[in-house]
């Protein structure tokens, strides 16, 4: 590809556009008092590191079969390794967004200490979603479709391009159980300030993510084993 690495910094601006467009512009959602570019903004920088650590990591053991197949080691390094290659994206698109933080008059707090741990939920939750699908995958090729189409659904099921107050309150506990949605609002009160701040009803979807992040390892470390022949 001629864009190369940039793509990974370009296409959440150019999904920004679009949804400022058709969002802010045309359905005229609210955005918390926020302008919308950076209210979507700062939203698709965790959407995208999440949903490309996820992808790369489900795909990783069918992507990286040569080097599994001639070299033996920890093969959980491999789903491991795909997802922490997007912090280095995350933290360049970081840049971008301080820019606009600064166009927009928004400075920089205390609130910026409390983003570490919503990487971490990204992270955990990512790596959860990978290792089952990776484990899957080797078995049922077809499936990373599956989890392309899934992720997208998944996004609009999330309050990336729309405020979480535009959820009626019958449906906001059950909403309130996305994992990602904890990790999009704390982005977006970590750093601008609105968005819903953390409390302890945060504590049941983190569990529900260790679930499937310890099942995901034990399920991986026993298919593991034969996974050179699977492949």
């Amino acid at each position: 590809m001629a864009l190369g690495p940039l793509w990974m910094l370009i296409q959440p601006l150019v999904m920004m556009v679009v949804f400022t467009l058709v969002f802010g512009k045309l359905a005229k959602l609210p955005s918390e008092g926020v302008p919308y570019p950076i209210f979507t903004y700062t939203a698709l920088l965790a959407w995208r590191f999440f949903s490309t650590a996820a992808k790369a990591s489900a795909g990783s053991l069918v992507s990286e079969m040569n080097v599994i197949s001639k070299v033996y080691f920890p093969r959980l390094l491999v789903p491991v390794s795909s997802i922490f290659t997007g912090i280095v994206d995350l933290a360049v698109s970081m840049l971008i967004l301080s820019g606009m933080m600064l166009y927009y008059g928004f400075g920089f707090s205390w609130r910026l200490l409390a983003l570490p741990p919503f990487v971490v939920l990204a992270v955990a939750t990512a790596l959860g979603v990978g290792l089952w699908n990776a484990t899957l995958t080797v078995r049922f090729r077809d499936l990373r479709y599956v989890t392309e189409y899934g992720l997208q659904v998944w996004m609009f099921a999330t309050p990336v391009a729309y405020s979480a107050r535009l959820i009626p309150e019958s449906w906001q506990a059950i909403y309130e159980l996305n994992p990602l949605f904890w990790v999009i609002e704390g982005f977006r009160w970590a750093l601008l300030g609105t968005g819903q701040r953390p409390g302890i009803e945060a504590l049941v979807p983190c569990l529900l993510v260790l679930l499937l992040l310890v099942s995901g390892m034990l399920v991986f470390r026993r298919t593991e084993r034969t996974v050179v022949d699977l492949l």
